[in-house]
């Protein structure tokens, strides 16, 4: 069954990561540009709210799985940004050589996060959630290569793999501008966070949000940034 949003619907019963809290928040926070890479695209929803919210833009999006990729194009030729955004299937570690030296404005990426936890016994579903096919260190290595001097790189990950992916943002050569720690509710632990990267040193900015308030209704700030998403 298809997930629709305001503008377009994704379908998504041959991809192994479905529609989730994740994509959306990446989608709806993340910067953009006129040249825009999506790394692991699943359905291609993130690539899609990108294209929304970035009405000039072109994008690229890259998956590594055969069907989700597949489907991920199917999304986009039914969606008003067709035109717009190119699904490749392709792993990110062979895509810089496709690329023939093409450069982005803005990269995002909601990255397989699972490192040493028990795997899926579904290949696909394992492949989408653990590290083993791109390792956060050529995540942010290929990231960088990819990224225009100006540009900018946005993900979301587990609060646990901050200390991980700050080390390897530094070796790779990328400074954080901006993190976001996410809650459930305002007494709870941060879940996940989105981080924003540059090239160049800035000051980092750094909060903390909630997704619902105490009564369990959506907080202010994220029916504010999903509202040109979510139907209701």
């Amino acid at each position: 069954m298809g997930f629709a949003f305001k503008q377009f619907t994704i379908e998504q019963d041959r991809c192994a990561m479905k529609v989730g809290t994740d994509g959306v928040l990446l989608g709806s926070w993340a910067k953009g540009g006129t040249r825009i890479l999506d790394i692991g695209t699943g359905t291609g929803l993130i690539a899609l709210m990108m294209a929304q919210r970035y009405p000039t833009a072109h994008i690229d999006a890259i998956e590594i799985d055969k069907e989700a990729a597949q489907q991920a194009k199917e999304n986009v030729a039914q969606s008003p940004f067709a035109n717009r955004v190119n699904i490749v299937n392709i792993a990110l570690q062979n895509y810089k050589e496709q690329s023939q030296g093409k450069l982005y404005d803005a990269i995002v990426s909601n990255p397989p996060y699972f490192e040493n936890s028990l795997k899926n016994p579904d290949k696909n579903r394992a492949q989408a959630r653990h590290t083993d096919a791109l390792p956060f260190r050529e995540l942010m290595h290929n990231a960088y290569s990819l990224l225009s001097d100006e540009g900018i790189f946005s993900i979301i990950v587990p609060n646990e793999a901050k200390s991980t992916i700050e080390y390897e943002a530094i070796v790779a050569g990328l400074s954080i501008s901006k993190m976001v720690h996410i809650k459930t509710k305002s007494n709870k632990a941060p879940k996940r966070l989105l981080m924003e990267f540059r090239k160049q040193l800035s000051v980092v900015e750094i909060t903390t949000e909630c997704l619902e308030q105490d009564d369990s209704t959506k907080s202010q700030w994220y029916k504010n940034l999903t509202s040109p998403f979510y139907i209701k």
